[in-house]
């Protein structure tokens, strides 16, 4: 089976950090090359680095996944179980990097791909939703690490974190690698489909964003005129 060249559409991780990443088909071809074990095994690891460093395209891997489930490859639980116990683990390592670290490590060196606003934004985000937001952080693709380093600094119970993100995890896996399984047998076309699919997806993300932004800004100024009268 051939890799197709990479279409920028569907890296849409790696693209908001400055493009594709040339290395990705390359990726892609090799692990079809692999023995089935080896490629649960790589599909696991790609899950849990995507989410400490969020510029590996994970999506993408997990879309490939799901492409070779379809092309009867893979089997689906074991492209879902890997993929899911990636994203678990890669969460709860960046939730537990940043109970240990603490707020002011991140705030003071405002790194590259945890940059101080984000986190402050985060920290607004957790005081306003709870435990909601790590309920819902795998749907949120760009600032999932954020809110696990976030979540961490603010000591949250890692009991319930693990349970939530385990059911988030599970949810996204699931959509994206059955969406992935029916979308067809050949990736080329398989992954235009699916770069226009999470393309809307992420402008309606945008539109939902900026709609709770501008009712938030309405009531803000409702209520500092109630003040005033």
């Amino acid at each position: 089976m051939n890799v197709a060249p990479c279409a920028c559409a569907l890296c849409l991780t790696p693209c908001a950090f400055g493009g594709p990443l040339p290395w990705l088909d390359s990726f892609l071809g090799f692990l079809d090359a692999l023995p089935n074990t080896l490629v649960y095994i790589l599909l696991g690891v790609s899950a849990f680095v995507e989410n400490v460093f969020p510029p590996i395209p994970g999506d993408t891997i997990t879309a490939f996944g799901a492409f070779l489930v379809g092309a009867r490859r893979l089997s689906f639980m074991g492209v879902y179980l890997a993929t899911t116990s990636g994203s678990l683990l890669g969460f709860i390592c960046l939730f537990w990097v940043g109970g240990i670290l603490g707020r002011r490590f991140f705030i003071e060196r405002d790194y590259r791909l945890f940059k101080a606003s984000d986190i402050i934004r985060a920290e607004g985000w957790f005081k306003k939703y709870g435990y909601f937001l790590i309920l819902l952080n795998r749907f949120f693709p760009g600032i999932r690490s954020v809110i696990s380093v976030a979540g961490g600094m603010l000591q949250l119970r890692p009991l319930k974190v693990i349970l939530l993100a385990l059911v988030s995890a599970s949810l996204w896996n699931l959509i994206w690698i059955a969406l992935g399984y029916t979308i067809g047998a050949n990736w080329e076309n398989a992954k235009a489909r699916m770069a226009h699919i999470m393309l809307q997806y992420n402008i309606a993300i945008l539109v939902v964003f900026g709609i709770a932004i501008v009712v938030l800004l309405v009531l803000m100024m409702r209520k500092k005129r109630s003040l005033k009268g």
